[in-house]
């Protein structure tokens, strides 16, 4: 929408414990960026927004939409009033987030999945008539980057001879990087580098909860045994095309992963941690559990492959439609005519590698 001559775009931070580093990268990509005080007193026609902070406080229709695949992830119940509950209540599914003082804060509530528009009718029923099952954005871009996978090995360094593993973490205590600190190095260390490159993601808010010198003196001899670390501002969706595998835990990348047919092993903290019915249960209760005390590459031989046709049906209602539901409904909420070219989903940039990672 951006490239409409009739629309201005403008971006904001919102005060959050993890946005350290937001603005200066928004700065770095020419964003036109007003501080958070200056646009909550000024009125917009539309915002768009993937969390909850400062949403009632915005002037603006709001969309909200998901930061990860869907929402699936359980949280823990809070002491405000809304229906029973039986389960867990679903992270940004609930009137926690949702509401304020018996209102709806957003005009609309992006879904990926029709079970994400039954659980938000279980659990805040009066914001079921501004959702909008629109499907998955990143898995669509995802699968529009398969063809690309050749191209991005070849960026990676990664020769035809090779495999890529991808060792991915969410943030927090169960995090894989939180919870497993030695895993990197005793991976560097158990497979043969003339037969596989190692690539690390790691979620943003690891980063800025410890800060890019500290997270990468960490992984320094990781670093320097050819271990490939994607700054945080780094687009990680090229390097999961480009896996062979990947090792990771409850969080969105694995999922994705699995979704692409990506052989997976899971170091994740249990199906507690995520929604029923989701494609988070579906890949870690479908994923071999990595046992860091067993050799790993016998694990990587006969690791037992996930569905991906069973973890894509659960990701998305809309496959290959997301791109689209959400343009009509952003153009629907500013009240414009929609323009009537429309494309399709685009392969993700190829990944960047700095001269450390290039062995």
């Amino acid at each position: 929408m951006e490239e409409d001559p009739r629309i201005q775009t403008v971006f904001t931070v919102p005060p959050d414990a993890f946005n350290r580093g937001v603005a200066q990268h928004l700065q770095q990509i020419g964003a036109l960026l007003l501080p958070w005080p200056q646009a909550v007193r000024e009125r917009f026609d539309l915002a768009l927004t993937a969390s909850y902070g400062g949403l009632a406080e915005l002037h603006a229709p709001a969309l909200v939409m998901a930061h990860g695949a869907g929402h699936g992830k359980a949280t823990r119940p809070s002491g405000r009033r809304g229906p029973v509950l039986t389960t867990a209540p679903v992270y940004g599914l609930d009137p926690q987030r949702l509401t304020r003082d018996g209102e709806v804060l957003p005009a609309a509530i992006a879904l990926s999945h029709d079970h994400e528009l039954d659980i938000l009718r279980r659990q805040c029923p009066d914001a079921v008539p501004v959702a909008v099952v629109a499907g998955d954005p990143c898995f669509d871009r995802l699968v529009a980057s398969l063809p690309e996978r050749a191209r991005y090995r070849k960026a990676l360094g990664v020769d035809d001879d090779r495999e890529l593993v991808v060792v991915s973490s969410t943030w927090g205590r169960t995090g894989l990087f939180g919870n497993q600190p030695d895993l990197l190095p005793l991976i560097m260390q158990q497979l043969p580098e003339q037969r596989f490159r190692v690539a690390a993601l790691l979620h943003p808010a690891v980063w800025c909860a410890h800060g890019r010198r500290q997270v990468r003196a960490w992984l320094r001899s990781c670093r320097e045994a050819g271990l490939i670390l994607p700054d945080p501002e780094d687009d990680w969706r090229s390097v999961v095309v480009a896996a062979d595998h990947v090792v990771g835990d409850h969080g969105s990348v694995t999922t994705y992963a699995a979704a692409l047919g990506r052989n997976v092993l899971h170091l994740a903290p249990g199906l507690s941690a995520v929604t029923a019915g989701s494609a988070q249960e579906a890949t870690i209760g479908g994923a071999d559990r990595l046992d860091p005390r067993r050799p790993l590459l016998d694990q990587l031989r006969a690791v037992s492959p996930v569905d991906p046709a069973t973890v894509a049906a659960r990701l998305t209602s809309r496959p290959g439609q997301a791109g689209l539901v959400l343009r009509q409904t952003m153009y629907r909420l500013l009240g414009l005519g929609e323009p009537g070219r429309h494309r399709r989903p685009t392969p993700v940039p190829t990944p960047r590698v700095r001269p450390e990672q290039s062995s």
